[in-house]
């Protein structure tokens, strides 16, 4: 499959969960949660070389790196109902992910699964 095709299709996910949350926050949300970029990424892993394997590690680095993104999710809707900026409340998301990522990989390396 041709890369710019990947790259079309990829896009036009991204362009209608924003229009959709634009005229309804939870179907917005409903659709933007479901892990479409993840589904699309193994589709052209396996598209591209048909190695079963290539899906199994995708799928579990990626349930691994989901984990801490999640309070994300909750503190910057709490941080802008408390009137901060959006552009702080997505910094402390981001930093927050960044920090329980972090102490994952720790916590995870003393059961052996090594994340980088």
């Amino acid at each position: 499959m041709p890369i710019w095709l990947k790259y079309l299709i990829t896009a036009a996910l991204v362009v209608l969960i924003s229009e959709v949350a634009k005229r309804s926050d939870r179907a917005g949300a409903l659709i933007g949660a479901m892990p479409w970029v993840a589904i699309l990424a193994m589709i052209w892993i396996f598209h591209d070389n048909r190695d079963a394997s290539k899906i199994v590690n995708y799928s579990w680095y990626t349930f691994w790196y989901v984990l801490p993104t999640l309070p994300m999710f909750l503190l910057i809707p709490w941080m802008l109902h408390k009137g901060l900026g959006f552009g702080i409340a997505l910094l402390a998301g981001i930093v927050l992910t960044v920090g329980l990522l972090l102490i994952e990989m720790v916590i995870l390396k003393r059961y052996g699964i090594a994340l980088l």
